[in-house]
């Protein structure tokens, strides 16, 4: 289930990261701004992603160690 779960994740990733490129150039071009609630939910999940990283180096390490 982890290594189905890890696969999606990924996919998902990169389809926000292209959408995020998209985005930050698309701001950078008409020179606008974010909204206060968009930063605040980036850095949610900028968190959470930090927390899954740690998570799974954990997963990695145990897995290493049995």
């Amino acid at each position: 289930m982890l290594s189905e779960a890890v696969g999606k994740a990924s996919v998902d990733l990169l389809a926000v990261r292209g959408a995020l490129d998209r985005a930050r150039d698309d701001i950078a071009t008409r020179n606008t701004s974010v909204t206060r609630d968009i930063v605040r939910e980036s850095e949610r999940v900028i968190e959470h992603l930090r927390k899954a990283d740690e998570c799974l180096r954990d997963v990695l390490k145990d897995l290493t160690d049995r």
